[in-house]
């Protein structure tokens, strides 16, 4: 077999192959065994019908035919490795030349992974906000404990912020009710936002017993989006009354004897959770100064197909919330224009880090072992909220194992570049992301640790 590759772009490639008839003969022979149980020829056992009779039964097309089409998948495989291409999608092939018993030749293109001339990445310089933990953080938990342990109370008085009210709400439009528009017997805190707009308004001075309509939007349904009246009962009102923050309560809230002791941890764990956010937003950080030095090429096909994924995904997501497109970008403040920019820009950069990573992977042989692909998969499994052994499964049998390795290999490499680079803080402190642990904590300089002990180290978006 000959090929040949003509660049047509950066990212895409086409495969000239040229294959010496003899080279079919396999899977000529596969042809005819496969015909030959198919079909019935008087004088001959199914089976067992000689090339010659099928010729002649059948004619030599359709031997051809299932001979190529047997064929082509291999032969194709074997240019890309023959040419050191990558593919990233399925090719268009076409057959240029079928000379029975002389040659087969046929071409391919196909988008493949640009070529990238990577530039130095020892020693980038990136800045990262400062680790804060303010004492309103601290207050802000401990506060959230105490409501915890917090015990309701019925009250004879109107409701007010803060309070718990059991309310019955109905909407309706144009006097007839909307289909699930009506809840009943659900708990609410008062000035929370938590539910429909104005109903906190609705209900504040209102007692048990008392009802208020007022206009407001659903957030789902046929008329989400649209002007309802909603009437909101409420039958009880609760008073929260919170312990009081002593040292019994830390007791009876935690496994600590004082207060101080309490409030020490919790600061603890905000710092190694804020600590865990600076390591990701510096990653983030090393992987935008690297994309500034390189010009990557981007297969369209891939970003347009990348970007309506993404778009139906968010699609899925809004209609589960009970949001339409436009009230969400009401909340974010933007325009569709400014939105379908920026989620394009997050496409690009996403696919040039991954092509950069791959090829940092490659240049410094980074490999997967059968551990870290586990201890992947379990990280995977638990984000998602899945059993990690169904998750396992679900991957082996729709084949996005190789994914899951893409996604180790592409961390280690992020990880190899952090650990080069110099990252600072707002203050001109330097980070330590070589010794963070996954809990958050900065362990002691040890030789065996290295950065890979850090959280996943990939790209957010990559």
């Amino acid at each position: 077999m000959k090929s040949a590759v003509e660049t047509l772009s950066p990212t895409r490639a086409k495969i000239t192959v040229e294959v010496p008839f003899e080279e079919l003969k396999p899977s000529l022979d596969a042809a005819y065994q496969s015909i030959a149980k198919q079909i019935n020829v008087p004088g001959f056992r199914k089976g067992k019908v000689p090339p010659a009779v099928i010729d002649r039964q059948i004619g030599r097309g359709p031997v051809l035919d299932e001979a190529i089409n047997d064929a082509l998948p291999k032969l194709y495989v074997q240019a890309l490795q023959e040419n050191d291409l990558e593919p990233l999608a399925q090719p268009e092939i076409d057959v240029t030349r079928l000379e029975d018993n002389e040659t087969f030749a046929f071409t391919a293109e196909v988008d493949v992974k640009p070529e990238i001339s990577l530039p130095s990445y020892d020693g980038i310089e990136a800045e990262v906000d400062d680790l804060t933990v303010t004492d309103e953080d601290v207050e802000e938990q401990l506060e959230a404990l105490r409501e915890r342990f917090g015990t309701l109370t019925d009250v004879e008085r109107t409701a007010e912020d803060g309070d718990f009210v059991t309310i019955d709400l109905k909407a309706t439009k144009d006097g007839e009710p909307v289909e699930g528009g009506e809840v009943s017997g659900y708990s609410y805190k008062v000035g929370s936002g938590d539910m429909l707009e104005g109903v906190d308004d609705a209900i504040r001075g209102l007692g048990a017993g008392q009802d208020a309509t007022f206009t407001s939007q659903l957030l789902g349904g046929d008329l989400a989006g649209e002007d309802v009246e909603v009437n909101v009962k409420i039958s009880a009102v609760k008073q929260q009354e919170l312990p009081e923050l002593d040292d019994e309560f830390a007791q009876e809230a935690s496994e600590f004897d004082t207060v101080t002791e309490l409030r020490e941890d919790i600061r603890t764990r905000l710092e190694r959770g804020k600590r865990l956010e600076q390591a990701a937003a510096a990653r983030d950080a090393v992987l935008e100064k690297l994309l500034d030095r390189v010009e990557v090429p981007i297969p369209e096909s891939m970003a347009d197909a990348e970007l309506a994924s993404r778009k139906q995904e968010l699609q899925q997501q809004l209609m589960y919330a009970g949001m339409t497109l436009q009230q969400y970008l009401d909340n974010e403040e933007q325009t569709e224009d400014e939105f379908d920019g920026e989620m394009e820009k997050r496409v690009r950069d996403s696919i040039a880090a991954q092509f950069i990573l791959d090829a940092v992977a490659k240049a410094e042989e980074i490999g997967v072992d059968q551990q870290e692909l586990s201890e992947h998969l379990f990280r995977r499994a638990q984000q998602s909220g899945q059993n990690p052994d169904e998750f396992v499964k679900h991957m082996v049998e729709h084949n996005h194992i190789p994914e899951m390795v893409a996604e180790v290999v592409r961390g280690k490499a992020l990880a190899l570049i952090v650990e080069g680079a110099r990252v600072t803080d707002a203050s001109g402190n330097v980070v330590d992301l070589a010794h963070l642990r996954p809990d958050g904590s900065v362990g002691e300089p040890v030789a065996e640790e290295s950065v890979d002990e850090s959280p996943e180290a990939a790209p957010a978006e990559a």
